[in-house]
């Protein structure tokens, strides 16, 4: 085996192997480093990479092992930090030159978790402009021509690409779902209050929610498992104990799962490769799939989404719009413009339905395992749209604080990724992650059938 082929590993493999003494987190870190500098010039994932900080961080995993000590579970395993991640040893710039070179006294909550847990900080990745939708240069691993998506575009374009295994990224709208699904990995947003915010840079208080992406559904898991945990100045999360991700993940199914599926007015949106992958799935998962029409005021939350997203955002973005208006792209400015117009009574109805909404996906999955949807429209955007895609398939879940996880299980006319995404019940994200290792394994075994 060579240094290089180290950066294939999974995070399972990678935390077990050095804390078996098997392979060095130098080694790791070593090999991650090496695929940058190889893809990186074109890939442009990275926001700010020190490779001396990287590699003294795994110098010293590995001096930890070696002495006997404790080790966590992702000891030396390195993971990439979208760029509106607080860390004390590394800038964090907000996708923007406004916060050029900007410095935080403090980690955020979740790398201190990240920390305890033995992870090497491998550096901050791209993000669109304030982690909203002006696009940044980042560009897709299987295709140079083509976005990544927005806004963690940095984050899951360097796990596609093998730069880390694990990386951070937020969701407001869609931004998790959709850049994994563009780039071909697992992309996962668990119940809102899960991950602490404190130290993440706020567009929304109602909607920011913290994932993170990886190249199998068990990584995902212990990634997620790692940075959850209660934080009492975060007001989304919760005080109680969160689900076990991995134990879900590897968990068998006790009956095979109801499957719900919904039928927007937007889904003519879908390109048509997309429709046809994603009724193959149904087809595979063996008549556990139901089909319903969404009732219109579902179909409304998207326009609910909206005014909560940009009344916010233009509260968030108060003291940065008065200083650097003309620093400020279009995109974002618009939003702080459309902000202004929605009045206190819109925009408290607008939390209403909000409330709502939860409290009836509440009731609905006690009927049903999952909801299957859209990863996104279909395979990624070229660069030269000016935009990361479309976030529509993603935003009701996202409103209702919903777990979310895209499967990278299709591919499109032109070879590129194309996601299925699977929704669960609040904070149930175990059996949401079960149900998906149940929907793998079916569909793996519909194929080898069918061969």
């Amino acid at each position: 085996m060579t240094k290089h082929d180290l950066s294939l590993f999974s995070a399972v493999q990678s935390a077990e192997a050095i804390q078996n003494g098997r392979i060095s987190s130098e080694a790791l870190v070593e090999a991650c480093l090496k695929r940058i500098e190889e893809t990186d010039s074109v890939i442009r994932a990275w926001a700010y990479l020190d490779a001396g900080v990287a590699l003294d961080q795994a110098r010293e995993m590995d001096r930890i092992r070696k002495a006997g000590r404790a080790t966590g579970p992702l000891h030396g395993v390195p993971v990439g930090l979208k760029d509106i991640v607080d860390t004390n040893d590394m800038p964090t710039q907000r996708g923007t030159t406004i916060f050029s070179g900007r410095r935080s006294e403090t980690d955020a909550r979740l790398v201190e978790h990240l920390r305890e847990a033995g992870a090497v900080i491998m550096g901050k990745t791209k993000t669109t402009e304030f982690a909203f939708m002006h696009p940044t240069d980042t560009t897709n691993p299987f295709n140079s021509t083509r976005t990544p998506g927005g806004s963690s575009s940095g984050s899951a374009a360097a796990v596609a690409a093998r730069h880390v295994p694990l990386a951070i990224g937020t969701q407001t709208g869609g931004s998790v779902i959709r850049p994994a699904s563009f780039c071909g990995v697992y992309g996962f947003k668990p119940t809102q209050g899960t991950i602490s915010r404190t130290g993440v840079f706020r567009t929304s208080v109602s909607l920011d929610q913290v994932g993170g992406f990886a190249n199998s559904l068990e990584d995902i898991a212990l990634l997620t498992d790692v940075i959850s945990g209660y934080d009492q100045s975060d007001p989304a999360s919760f005080a109680r104990p969160r689900a076990k991700m991995l134990e879900g993940a590897q968990a068998e199914v006790p009956v095979e799962p109801n499957i719900a599926w919904l039928d927007f007015p937007f889904d003519d949106r879908l390109d048509a490769d997309t429709v046809e992958g994603l009724n193959a799935v149904i087809d595979g998962l063996r008549g556990q799939v139901e089909r319903f029409s969404a009732s219109p005021q579902l179909s409304d939350l998207i326009n609910v989404h909206k005014t909560i997203y940009d009344y916010e955002i233009r509260q968030n973005m108060a003291e940065t719009s008065e200083n650097h208006w003309l620093a400020i792209s279009t995109e974002m400015q618009s939003a702080i413009n459309r902000g202004a117009e929605i009045s206190v009574t819109q925009y408290e109805d607008a939390l209403v339905v909000m409330a709502s909404a939860r409290s009836f996906f509440t009731e609905y999955f006690n009927d049903f395992d999952a909801i299957l949807a859209p990863s996104a429209k279909g395979e990624a955007v070229p660069l030269n749209a000016g935009h990361t895609g479309d976030s529509v398939f993603c935003l009701a879940w996202t409103l209702a604080g919903l777990p979310c996880l895209t499967l990278p299980l299709l591919v499109g006319q032109n070879d590129l990724p194309i996601g299925v995404q699977l929704i669960g019940a609040v904070e149930e994200d175990d059996r949401l992650l079960r149900t998906a290792s149940w929907v793998q394994r079916s569909l793996n075994a519909q194929e080898q059938q069918g061969e």
